[in-house]
């Protein structure tokens, strides 16, 4: 544990690091060189919007891809996939709308993709298309 001096001579105990961080950055690594690779132009990484955040945002052509990004070390890449559940999937989409609405792109195409990383190798498997907007209109 580091103990960082503060003003007034009182120290401030920080905590280490969460293995989990450097995982989801190596992951998040891996599948942008991986999307990369495959032609993807990716826009941004770790995207803000007030509803939270969106791990890539790429494009594919014409159309505007928002990509989860899911690591997983010991349940492997299946894993990661079934963590895109139906809550996860509501949520993407309110992100992306939100994203969408704010940054006047509510006319470009758009879909969600999801790359699970298998956390000892970093392989990759691209899940095109993984799921349809959750929220009704």
């Amino acid at each position: 544990m580091t103990v960082e001096s503060g003003s007034g001579g009182r120290s401030r105990r920080r905590k280490p690091p969460d293995p989990r961080h450097r995982l989801g950055r190596e992951a998040e690594d891996a599948a942008a060189e991986f999307l990369r690779r495959r032609g993807y132009e990716i826009l941004g990484r770790n995207v803000r919007t007030a509803r939270g955040e969106i791990d890539l945002l790429a494009r594919d052509g014409d159309t505007l891809v928002f990509v989860e990004v899911k690591a997983r070390r010991g349940s492997g890449v299946a894993g990661g996939l079934e963590a895109v559940d139906a809550r996860k999937q509501w949520r993407l989409s309110r992100l992306a709308l939100d994203f969408l609405s704010r940054s006047g792109l509510a006319e470009v195409p758009a879909r969600f993709d999801v790359v699970a990383v298998d956390g000892r190798s970093l392989a990759c498997t691209h899940v095109v298309n993984a799921f349809d907007c959750a929220l009704d209109f």
